[in-house]
């Protein structure tokens, strides 16, 4: 019988319980995964070394798959010392193996992270040079082997990151724009909005494309890990053959004969970028993508669909990063004019945008029927639901400062 063994698979803040889903839905894949319920910052999940290969492979949402190593109490560094030095680190990496040590910590009485991850970085060195009489070096930039600790009031845990770089870095993404949306958390975005292949979906405001390359993946049944490599197979133990055979079991999905992904943007030099990111994810499909302003756009089918977009910031629209008069009024003019765009074009649809400015629902006069909070990195975000039904969602057009209609239903 397999080893069992136990795994953290985190993710942006937001995504836990989507992440849960997910990771359900790869256990169907396997009768050894199971999935715990999320806590804040991911979610728990058990099984076999072949089930961490699984999950670096399929999910979209996660962020890292770390192996749990040890776990123990602390009172100071010397104690987690102890607990690092104690490792059979041999039965994991070589000694030639390069390695880079990372530290987080919630009501950690410590005063150093920094210190405390000098002492596991001295601990697993010791061990080592008490062994072979040699040492693995340190890469802080491309590490063969990653270790992790987590480190709460009292409590440390030990972790080897199967992933080795993160996992919203798919291989694929070559050219990007400004601030471009982490591919992972445009994974979760798609989930929160409900999108499945076959729903049409358009993003108006779609940059370099990773919402729409993220969405033609799924629709090809292209797993998100096909394309790249990971720090489990640096690891002892690792069975090349079986790894291929798992990715070869992959099967790609028949295409739709119509398109059903659709994007635009008011930079041809980002439609540019778009196309060549979507081309090397490996969508041989065509997406119509149109040089346009969002403000001008159409409906791209005659079937009410999705529309998923991260508005951008800066100059060309002032909303985040630029808080002047005139940045501000730029911004208002232009989701006054898009929110008419939707209520007079899109009736039907149900728009998503993904924003750290909460006023957006204002500007563009609409009453969202849900906003999720969301991380983008540091930064509080809302993923705002409006449900364009004909003859609502409207504000008040006399005083925009009246109370908002509530003709829209909640969900």
């Amino acid at each position: 019988m397999s080893a069992r063994y136990f795994y953290f698979c985190t993710c942006p803040r937001g995504l836990e319980t989507l992440l849960a889903e997910e990771l359900g839905e790869i256990a169907e894949k396997s009768p050894s995964l199971k999935i715990q319920a999320p806590i804040s910052g991911g979610v728990h999940c058990s099984g076999t070394m072949e089930d961490g290969w699984l999950i670096n492979l399929h999910s979209r949402i996660a962020s890292r798959i770390l192996l749990r190593i040890a776990q123990g109490s602390y009172r100071h560094e010397d104690d987690i010392y102890n607990l690092a030095l104690s490792q059979k680190w041999e039965d994991w990496f070589r000694v030639d193996c390069t390695i880079r040590i990372d530290v987080a910590a919630i009501k950690s009485p410590l005063k150093s992270i920094n210190f405390t991850t000098l002492k596991i970085k001295d601990a697993v060195a010791d061990h080592f040079r008490n062994l072979f009489g040699k040492r693995p070096s340190i890469d802080t930039k491309t590490p063969d082997i990653r270790i992790a600790a987590f480190l709460d009031a009292s409590h440390v845990t030990l972790y080897l990151d199967t992933s080795g770089e993160s996992l919203f870095k798919r291989g694929w993404r070559t050219k990007k724009g400004d601030a471009p949306l982490r591919e992972n958390l445009a994974a979760g975005l798609l989930r929160a909005a409900g999108w499945k292949p076959g729903m049409v979906l358009f993003d108006p405001m779609c940059g370099s494309g990773t919402i729409l390359a993220e969405a033609a993946q799924i629709l090809a049944g292209i797993p998100p890990g096909l394309n790249r490599s990971f720090a489990f197979e640096k690891l002892n133990g690792f069975d090349a053959k079986k790894w291929q055979a798992m990715k070869s079991a992959c099967k790609p999905r028949p295409l739709p004969a119509e398109p059903t992904l659709f994007g635009s943007d008011i930079s041809g030099d980002m439609i540019a970028i778009a196309k060549h990111n979507i081309k090397a994810a490996g969508i041989s499909m065509d997406i119509p993508l149109k040089q346009i302003e969002a403000q001008e756009v159409q409906p791209p089918t005659d079937v009410p669909g999705i529309m998923l977009t991260n508005p951008p910031y800066g100059e060309r629209i002032g909303v985040r990063g630029d808080r002047t008069t005139e940045a501000e009024e730029r911004a208002s003019l232009f989701y006054t004019a898009f929110g008419s765009t939707l209520k007079q074009r899109f009736s039907g649809w149900k728009i998503f945008l993904f924003t750290a400015d909460l006023d957006v629902p204002r500007m563009l006069r609409l009453k969202e029927s849900r906003k999720t909070p969301f991380y983008n990195g540091a930064i509080e975000c809302r993923l705002f639901r409006f449900d364009m039904i004909a003859g609502s969602n409207r504000r008040n057009p006399v005083n925009a400062n009246n109370a908002l209609e509530q003709d829209t239903p909640k969900t």
